[in-house]
Formats: structure tokens, C-alpha cells, sequence
């Protein structure tokens, strides 16, 4: 259960957060840009199955590859594209921790 609120809260609960403390003076704009993210999932589809709750998706899938997030962290560096970059990255962060949680290494580290 901790694990399913720490991956969508970090997709759904720090993007809005995000929205609002740093983009104070375009947060609809920017809530809607950084919540998009999530269409990156879109590449779920070309994996059998698509939905494996076992299945860490970062190097799984194309747009969360090693490639794909250097692209998104290159993004970072260029002011037109931050904003997509930082939405891009939040949503690895999220898949990230959910790898963790499926090894256990992040749950050694809550529980001690």
C-alpha cells in the first residue's frame, strides 16, 4: 500500500506542488504541462503484458530508457523546454522509486 502512494502521489501530488510554489504566475499552464508527463506511458503499450506490477520500467521501456532520460534531463538546460524536462524527470523519479520498492531497497531504507 505505501508503495502504490509514494509512486502516484510523487505522479500526481508533486507535480501540482510543483505548479504551485514555482510557476506562481502561469500554475494552470504549468500544473497541466508537469501532470502530462504521465502520457509518457504510452510505451506500456508495446510490452507483453502491458501491465506487469513486478516490472520496473526504467530501461524496460523506450521512454524510460537510459537514452530517453538524458534527452529529458538535456531538456533542463534550454528555458523554452525546462518546464518539460522537470515534468519528464518528476515522472522517472516516481518510476524510480516504484523499481526500488519492487527490489526492496526502498523499503530497507523506510524500515531500517
Amino acid at each position: 500500500m505505501l508503495r502504490f502512494f509514494v509512486h502516484y502521489g510523487i505522479h500526481f501530488i508533486v507535480p501540482i506542488a510543483v505548479g504551485l510554489v514555482f510557476f506562481k504566475t502561469s500554475q494552470k499552464r504549468a500544473i497541466l504541462i508537469l501532470l502530462g508527463a504521465i502520457l509518457i506511458d504510452v510505451d506500456h503499450l508495446l510490452a507483453n503484458p502491458v501491465f506487469d506490477p513486478n516490472r520496473c520500467s526504467i530501461a524496460f521501456h523506450p521512454l524510460h530508457s537510459y537514452w530517453a532520460i538524458s534527452l529529458y534531463i538535456t531538456l533542463l538546460f534550454f528555458r523554452k523546454t525546462r518546464i518539460f524536462g522537470i515534468a519528464l524527470l518528476i515522472h522517472i523519479l516516481a518510476d524510480l522509486t516504484d523499481c526500488y520498492f519492487i527490489t526492496g531497497h526502498l523499503k530497507e531504507a523506510i524500515t531500517g
